[in-house]
């Protein structure tokens, strides 16, 4: 009966591990946000110039004008 106690007062051995496990899935799932922000504002700009191309213009790339 006195192990039984000592188990349930004694934190899991894991517990540290378990922090460390949540630290790196809550990197990994903000790296996976980021990187899906960012295919759909390339696809999006993607889309833009495919709809300007079908359109048969002939002017449809980006310029980049110098700051003045």
């Amino acid at each position: 009966m006195a192990d039984s106690e000592e188990e349930k007062r004694a934190p899991p051995e894991d517990e540290g591990n378990r922090n460390v496990e949540n630290a790196v899935m809550l990197g990994f799932f903000a790296v996976l946000v980021v990187a899906g922000i960012w295919l759909l504002g390339t696809m999006a700009d993607l889309r833009k110039v495919q709809d300007c191309a079908a359109q048969g213009r002939r002017n449809c790339a980006t310029i980049d004008a110098p700051a003045r």
